[in-house]
């Protein structure tokens, strides 16, 4: 039997504030906790985060943290942050994949960020979905990017987030995406074994790279369609660094559709930061997004059985293979 301690009890949010639970990426291991913290939320500063620190609004749920601890991937936080709130009506719930009294599968639209992020509101799948079920505190168990779509899991309490993190920590889960990605792959499959970590020499401080000193990271890529200029790939990831399938897929030559960080120059990047996706970064990038889908989740449900959830392919890239499709 698992004897792991519960999480500590933590104190009460004072008013206009609210704790969130944040999850170590690879970008944060062997990374100081002041610094990987102003990196997740772009808007502090690592001075305001350790005044945060002072104040207690940043603990650490597995041992005690410091802003120059160096944290270990995998590791979760805990950050009392002010509340967001916005006059804005919340969009539609996402389509319900899988429910029961444990947790809620749900399909993520592109476009829609997993958790809140950034010095302003924006409706979240976790905040619409809290909004939805308001007789059970959900916990988002994983992320997507804003752009990707498809399957992402929250649990209905606390044991179960524990349980379902933790799948996701020791690699327990299956996870297949597909993708639309740029030109005709000679293979029909192909393992990617390339480690991942920061970009030193790009402009962009979010996009990681492929380095020999970086983190283990393999994904095995099939072909499932190949059309005039594009192909449909099936991807599956054998570890969970930061952009890993969209780096391994620019890494073998074919980035995926609609990529504004992977396969492009920093300045198309930066270009759609300053002036949004305006005509010249449309031409540049294809399409409005980039073409990345969480098709298939296999994970240890919370009571002990397998399963498997999966979410259709969204609307706007099932139109974009069809045209060529024919």
């Amino acid at each position: 039997m698992d004897e792991r301690p519960t999480d500590p009890e933590l104190p009460p949010a004072p008013e206009g504030f609210q704790w969130d639970e944040l999850t170590v990426d690879s970008r944060g291991h062997n990374r100081r906790a002041d610094a990987w913290i102003a990196l997740y939320f772009p808007h502090y500063s690592r001075s305001a985060v350790v005044r945060h620190f002072r104040a207690g609004r940043i603990l650490g749920l597995q041992r005690p943290i410091k802003p120059s601890t160096l944290l270990r991937g995998g590791e979760r936080l805990r950050f009392c942050r002010p509340e967001l709130r916005s006059d804005e009506p919340p969009p539609p719930m996402p389509e319900v994949l899988y429910e029961d009294e444990r947790m809620i599968a749900l399909n993520k639209p592109a476009g829609m960020l997993a958790h809140p992020a950034g010095g302003l509101f924006v409706w979240s799948l976790i905040s619409v979905a809290r909004l939805a079920r308001p007789d059970v505190h959900l916990h988002l168990v994983h992320r997507l990017d804003r752009d990707t779509s498809g399957v992402v899991i929250l649990a209905k309490d606390p044991e179960a987030n524990r349980s379902l993190k933790d799948a996701f920590q020791r690699q327990e889960c299956d996870k297949i995406y597909w993708a639309i990605c740029w030109g005709i792959p000679p293979w029909s499959t192909r393992l990617v074994d390339a480690p991942i970590g920061d970009n030193s020499a790009s402009e962009v401080r979010v996009r990681m790279g492929v380095r020999p000193d970086g983190m283990p990271a393999r994904t095995r890529l099939f072909v499932l369609a190949r059309w005039r200029d594009r192909t449909l790939v099936a991807a599956h990831p054998r570890s969970g660094r930061t952009h890993q399938i969209r780096l391994h897929l620019e890494h073998a030559g074919h980035p995926i559709l609609g990529d504004r960080l992977y396969g492009q120059p920093d300045e198309v990047f930066l270009h759609t930061l300053e002036h949004g996706m305006d005509p010249w970064a449309l031409e540049r990038l294809g399409w409005p997004r980039h073409a990345l889908h969480a098709r298939v989740l296999r994970i240890p449900h919370p009571d002990g059985h397998g399963m498997e959830i999966r979410a259709p392919l969204p609307a706007d890239m099932t139109a974009m293979l069809e045209p060529q499709g024919g």
